[in-house]
């Protein structure tokens, strides 16, 4: 059946086991944004302030270590590679930022956004 032809309702219950689930990489991609703001890399948007709250960022890495043992067999390559890209850049990133001391907004470097999403 060409792609065209696949309903959502199709999707959902035969999902083809070749392509990575689009909300799978957004629920990832919505953890890492919030635990780079958690951990103070990037300014909070609601309050334009950088907040560092390191033990939110934890308990967020925690989570994302923890759907990752859940899924583990059920998930295509490049859901799995994503996955455990993500959570080695947020925990590289913690470690980083619980070695130093907090810092001001103004010493505190922007970070980019969420590692490029595979293209789906």
């Amino acid at each position: 059946m060409p792609l065209e032809a696949k309903t959502a309702e199709s999707l959902m219950t035969n999902p083809d086991q070749n392509n990575p689930d689009p909300l799978f990489l957004q629920l990832v991609s919505s953890f890492y944004s919030a635990a780079i703001m958690q951990m103070g890399k990037v300014i909070n948007p609601l309050t334009g302030k950088v907040d560092r709250q390191m033990e939110l960022a934890k308990n967020t890495i925690d989570l994302l270590g923890m759907l990752q043992s859940k899924t583990a067999g059920n998930l295509v390559a490049t859901e799995r590679d994503y996955l455990s890209h993500v959570l080695y850049e947020l925990r590289m990133n913690y470690i980083d930022e619980t070695e130093h001391p907090a810092t001001t907004a103004e010493d505190t470097p922007v970070k980019p956004d969420a590692p490029p999403a595979p293209e789906v």
